[in-house]
């Protein structure tokens, strides 16, 4: 019988700290949440002060029953769940489940997972924070009442299957309105003048550009603005000397960022990992639960994930700076340790992301890490421990040199102290913005300058340029937009940008995200009715209420109250409104079905497809297909992506001509290396990714070299290849290979089983030798017979079906996606 019962979240969660406490504990996992709303009715009483209608979630039947037997068995109890709002109400929840009274001290809460912290807090248990529980609550309550009201609504007056959110719909607004300024940017021209200068004629040169004029004896900035004007410049400065008028000599110091908070770390693994949200809190919330480690066994990496705090302990700030000290030397120490201000909107309940371990360095664990794992770990442990450097000293140089009345402007760096950015390995490289290399000029080292020195003109270069629209959201961008603007929270930024490319509401381009002709319709109705939902100021004052609920200075119920009933009020006017038809976007071809109808571009629920506008008459589709870079292998013509259906994410690439006459049978899950071809086999290469890492790898699966890498390491689960690719795109001749395969592995199994089984007689094996060659003897023949079939039937079965490998994927994507045509008619 234990004596003590610690409740978590995760089993990961659970096997780390069980290694800090003795036999007299027994960890446990809720597996996350245990009671939430129910999802066949709304659940909440809103004319019983908002009452939640609570019940155990479905799946969880064995873990409840498992919790409540060892919760009978237990002295004490204690939760010890994630320390946010999230973390409390599923205690409270487990608290209720398990009938333990929420005000008895129940609840402990640590902020990193290591020995020192665990048991610091079974120590210090505490009651339930029934405020963060309500803030939870109310948060959940108001999202229930929003979207169990406003989504049907929408799946009457635009199209079934969308949903509304307090958040996503403000997200989905932002990308909605950047792509509206993008379409009504009118761009200007300007010119760029650049001077190529030297200090004597077998000197390397330097590059200036135009900044302004002379007058009076002082600089005025001028902006040039057409070809006449630039070309009188040049005209003009190709006749003229060219010396040093002013030069300007400083030191700079450059400080290093705050640590990580949740939003900082999304947006950098975006910008340096090329990691999505999800991806990058996915691996995050490995590092924090534990990752097992050789000798040690499970250990957390990194602390609490979802926070808004760049606040650092005293315990971690001397950690830093002890190991800073032995890596780079003291000078590479600030006198005391860094502190970094908090934004007036942060709740500050635990500290930044940062290392748990400081005597595991990534390089010493990299060994026992997945890529991504080292990768982020990597990036938290060196931003935090830069955090905590001294500033690097950097000499700017501005040189300001004159052609009669003509500036240029000459710009240099040179780091004479790296400080913090040793912890990188660089010597100057901008790890927080991206530099406008056009408004700019780059900052190289300059030659040794003195005012009034003649220089030498090498060529002087005119460019023409076109003032650009503001950039188009990444979800680096819009993350930051989103945690400055006071919309949402540390825990939901991720599941927001995932929310509205998977409702179809935003799609990707690259790295950018572009609003889809439904996230358009479906934010200008909001805008139209539901002013409040889609209005970022209101949105940041309900996050703001939230917070005064969590803080005790504020009832849930009243917060609720000043919503709902005029919400509810807009819910009823708008039910009298017109449906709204989601446009189409023509694509300029005819149908090749009925020759009658136009081709146009829908939104699915899978996505985009092409479909005839005479729909139900017509019911030709076909899957979009994107052209990308490159040439196919087999036959020199162009290159296209498709979509997956079985491997939901996924592309493929096949060859422009697959479907055509003649067609083209190429198709790989890699994209191809033009103009590679493989050392061993001569067959082409293709860019294999694996783990987050692209490299060559020999297009041919029989390849030697391929081999050699199948049987040396296990094949990763679920890994796609051409045999388990959909059958209706994988061509006939790989199929075929990868039957063949499958067939002798299987034999081969069979065989060993066999022999295994049989190994007490001799007769038994002559058996199992004979049943084993009488089957290979029948199925030579199968074989064979079956190729001659296959030979004699080919030009039949071309003419009976008449259908190429795209007409038949449209095909199967016609029954997925005829009641969706039926509902956008």
């Amino acid at each position: 019988m234990s004596k003590h019962l610690v409740i978590v979240e995760s089993p990961a969660k659970a096997k780390t700290i069980g290694r800090y406490l003795g036999k007299d504990y027994r960890i446990a996992a809720s597996v996350g949440h245990i009671r939430d709303l129910p999802s066949s009715k709304m659940g909440v009483d809103v004319e019983n002060r908002y009452q939640p209608q609570y019940v155990n979630m479905k799946g969880k039947e064995k873990v409840i029953h498992e919790l409540k037997d060892m919760a009978d068995s237990a002295d004490n109890i204690l939760i010890a769940t994630d320390p946010d709002r999230e973390g409390e109400a599923i205690a409270w929840h487990l608290a209720t489940l398990l009938k333990i009274d929420a005000a008895s001290s129940c609840r402990i809460s640590f902020n990193e997972i290591t020995e020192q912290a665990v048991k610091k807090a079974i120590l210090q248990p505490r009651p339930i924070d029934m405020d963060l529980v309500n803030s939870q609550q109310a948060r959940r309550v108001l999202d229930r009442l929003v979207g169990y009201e406003l989504s049907p609504l929408l799946w009457k007056k635009v199209k079934k299957g969308l949903s509304a959110g307090r958040v996503q719909s403000v997200a989905t607004r932002l990308v909605v309105e950047r792509e509206r300024e993008i379409e009504a940017f009118k761009p200007e021209e300007y010119w760029l003048l650049t001077a190529w200068l030297r200090r004597q004629a077998d000197e390397p040169v330097f590059k200036t550009r135009y900044h302004g004029e002379i007058v009076a004896d002082k600089l005025k900035k001028v902006k040039l603005t057409s070809q006449v004007e630039t070309d009188e410049i040049i005209r003009d400065s190709k006749q003229r000397p060219f010396t040093v008028w002013q030069l300007n000599k400083s030191k700079r110091q450059r400080q290093p960022a705050a640590p990580f908070t949740t939003s900082t770390l999304q947006q950098e693994a975006s910008r340096f990992l090329s990691f999505t949200s999800r991806r990058t809190m996915s691996v995050a919330q490995q590092l924090y639960e534990g990752v097992e480690l050789p000798g040690i066994g499970s250990i957390a990496l990194v602390t609490y994930i979802r926070t808004d705090s760049v606040r650092v302990s005293s315990e971690a700030e001397q950690e830093a700076r002890k190991n800073i000290k032995a890596s780079f030397g003291e000078a590479y120490l600030p006198k005391s340790p860094r502190r970094y201000k908090n934004k007036n909107a942060s709740q500050d309940a635990h500290e930044a992301i940062r290392p748990a371990h400081f005597d595991l360095k990534p390089d010493q664990v990299k060994d026992q890490l997945s890529y991504d794992q080292f990768r982020l770990y990597r990036l938290i442990w060196d931003k935090f421990m830069a955090s905590q450097m001294a500033a690097a000293v950097v000499d700017t140089v501005t040189a300001d040199i004159a052609s009669g009345s003509h500036v240029y402007r000459a710009q240099g760096e040179t780091v004479v102290f790296p400080g913090f950015l040793a912890q990188y390995g660089v010597q100057l490289v901008d790890q927080e913005t991206e530099k406008n290399q056009d408004e700019d000029n780059s900052k190289d080292k300059l030659p040794e300058l003195s005012a009034g020195q003649s220089l030498l003109l090498d060529r002087l270069d005119p460019q023409q340029k076109f003032t650009q629209p503001p950039p188009r959201y990444t979800e680096a961008t819009l993350i930051r937009a989103l945690e400055e603007k006071g919309i949402g929270r540390p825990s939901t930024y991720a599941p927001t940008v995932s929310t509205i490319l998977d409702r179809l509401y935003v799609e990707k381009d690259g790295r950018q995200l572009l609003p889809t002709e439904l996230g358009k319709t479906v934010t200008g109705l909001l805008e139209e009715h539901f002013t409040d939902i889609v209005d970022v100021t209101f949105t940041a004052r309900m996050e703001g209420d939230l917070d005064t609920v969590a803080s005790g200075k504020q009832d849930w119920v009243s917060l609720l109250d000043g919503f709902y009933p005029t919400f509810h009020q807009l819910i009823e006017k708008a039910s009298l409104i017109d449906r709204v038809k989601i446009a189409d976007k023509p694509t300029g071809e005819k149908c090749p079905d009925c020759q009658d109808g136009d081709l146009v571009v829908k939104e699915g629920r899978y996505g985009k497809f092409i479909a005839c506008s005479r729909y139900p008459d017509c019911r030709y589709t076909r899957n979009v297909e994107n052209t990308v870079k490159g040439t196919c292998p087999l036959c020199g013509s162009g290159l296209v992506s498709r979509k997956s259906r079985k491997y939901k994410g996924s592309q493929f690439f096949t060859c422009d001509k697959l479907g055509s006459d003649p067609e083209c049978p190429f198709i790989s899950w890699d994209l191809p290396i033009e103009g590679s071809s493989c050392e061993t086999c001569g067959s082409y290469m293709v860019w294999k990714r694996f783990r987050g890492r692209s490299f060559p790898r020999c297009g041919n699966r029989d390849c030697p070299t391929n081999l050699k890498k199948e049987t040396s390491g296990k094949k990763e689960a679920g890994e796609k290849t051409a045999d388990n690719m959909e059958p209706d795109t994988a061509p006939s001749e790989k199929a075929a290979a990868g039957t063949s395969k499958k067939t002798a592995s299987a034999k081969k199994t069979t065989a060993a089983k066999k022999a295994a089984s049989t190994k007490k007689t001799t007769a038994a094996k002559k058996a199992a030798s004979t049943k084993k060659t009488a089957k290979k003897t029948t199925t030579v023949p199968k074989t064979a017979t079956t190729k001659k079939t296959t030979a004699a039937k080919k030009s039949t079965a071309a003419k009976a079906t008449k259908k190429t490998a795209v007409e038949d994927k449209a095909e199967q994507v016609t029954e997925k996606n005829a009641a969706k045509l039926e509902e956008e008619s």
